[in-house]
């Protein structure tokens, strides 16, 4: 079979190919993992690998993303990241490019109310052409909220002042906690079950994101879509924006607004005004919300062909080869430091100073020996010269003498030792231990 020439893949063309791939088809994703390996080279990016329990994968944070962390990551630290699948073409390695990167928990809950606007926002949940319009004349009005909180309080405090002939049903429920998600789904579903009010008001306090968190619930969102009557979001303060409130027909940005929205006064044309503002700026919202998933994709689509990319590319490669050479010169330093510290230790071994500081020791050593041997030699010859002279002693005449005994000797020296060796006239010299007596025999 043959192929044709243009099917067969350079490795470069291959890898250029799957990141292209990769980058249009998942786009940006965020990830909760572990740090492990991280690096941060001269050039100041970041390189490291997020894991968990079964996989890991290598990602890579450039400087200019890098600089808008508020902390400075540590091996082992549990971090929730936003970033776009790419491919680090030298090796072939499937990577994330990161974008943005928070302590674990902090800005989750954030990040979950941005997907599911988008989301939503898809979905046509908040397109403008679907909003129901306020009735006119409105003579009841029904209030989803808490039976004891501030919001019920306010919204009849300005009914009463504004329109007393309105009348309010109240649908109570819990606004706050784990469970006031599908209690206000109820409540909604009642009301519109009875039909006995002409809006739904959907409200309560301020309070922080995780307090108003019942009100970004997606199955709330489908409720207030799907209700037949129409809904005004009033939650929380001026400042405070829920999905609920991008979903609902009107937003007022307090309690007190939307009860004065749905009720009229002498200030009719101003209560009129308010509502043509308000839905004026909903549909800027909207308007803000579809350009910015449009700017988001359009930026997506840039990144995947921008030229930074591939200078991205080369840089990371450069870090790589940069760390690589450091750690190769660090390990020739130590084989170097190594053969150095062999080579000393040798020379050393052959150093004249050495060989004469073992000659010394050695002749030390003989000194010591010879010293030893003579006063060995000399005390064996003392005590020979000892034991002789106490023999000689023993044998010797004087010793004799020294007893009391005598020697007697005639004239010519001779020892007598018989009474018939002398004759009568003869001359003798006795020798005692001290001195000698001279004797005539008669």
């Amino acid at each position: 079979m043959k192929s044709s020439k243009n099917n067969v893949y350079s490795v470069s063309r291959l890898n250029g190919e799957v990141r292209q791939l990769l980058e249009g088809e998942l786009g940006k994703v965020w990830l909760e993992a572990e740090i492990s390996n991280f690096v941060s080279p001269n050039s100041g990016h970041w390189y490291m690998t997020l894991k968990d329990s079964r996989s890991q994968i290598r990602c890579a944070m450039f400087k200019g993303r890098n600089q808008s962390v508020a902390f400075r990551p540590v091996n082992g630290q549990q971090v929730l990241v936003k970033g776009a699948i790419s491919v680090y073409e030298p090796r072939g390695d499937y990577q994330l490019l990161l974008e943005s990167m928070l302590p674990a928990g902090d800005g989750l809950l954030a990040q979950q109310y941005e997907a599911l606007k988008l989301k939503l926002a898809a979905e046509g949940l908040f397109a403008t052409e679907t909003k129901r319009p306020i009735p006119q004349n409105i003579q009841r009005i029904g209030v989803i909220t808490s039976a004891t909180g501030a919001a019920i309080r306010d919204v009849v405090h300005v009914l009463s002042r504004r329109d007393p002939s309105i009348e309010v049903v109240v649908y109570p429920t819990q606004v706050q906690g784990a469970t006031a998600s599908k209690l206000i789904i109820d409540a909604i579903t009642t009301a519109n079950k009875r039909l006995e009010v002409d809006v739904l008001l959907l409200t309560r306090g301020g309070g922080s994101l995780e307090d108003l968190w019942c009100f970004n619930d997606e199955d709330l969102a489908h409720a207030i879509y799907n209700s037949a009557l129409p809904v005004v979001s009033a939650v929380g303060h001026e400042i405070d924006t829920t999905i609920s409130d991008y979903v609902a027909d009107v937003r007022a940005p307090t309690p007190s607004a939307g009860a004065e929205l749905l009720s009229d006064d002498k200030g009719n044309k101003s209560q009129k005004l308010t509502a043509t503002f308000a839905r004026l700026r909903q549909a800027y919202r909207h308007y803000i919300l579809h350009q910015s998933t449009q700017l988001a994709e359009l930026s997506h689509q840039l990144q995947r062909q921008d030229p930074k990319r591939q200078l991205q590319q080369l840089e990371q490669r450069f870090d790589e080869m940069q760390l690589k050479l450091e750690s190769a010169l660090q390990h020739k330093l130590a084989r170097a430091q190594m053969r150095q510290q062999q080579l000393k230790s040798r020379l050393q071994q052959q150093s004249p100073v050495h060989k004469l500081t073992l000659e010394q020791n050695k002749m030390t050593y003989l000194s010591n020996r010879l010293n030893e041997a003579m006063k060995s030699r000399v005390d064996n010859a003392s005590k020979q010269l000892n034991y002789s002279a106490h023999k000689l002693e023993t044998v010797s005449p004087l010793a004799t003498l020294s007893r009391g005994y005598s020697i007697t000797k005639d004239s010519d020296g001779k020892v007598v030792e018989q009474a018939n060796q002398v004759s009568s006239g003869d001359l003798l010299v006795t020798q005692l231990h001290h001195g000698e007596i001279e004797s005539l025999v008669k």
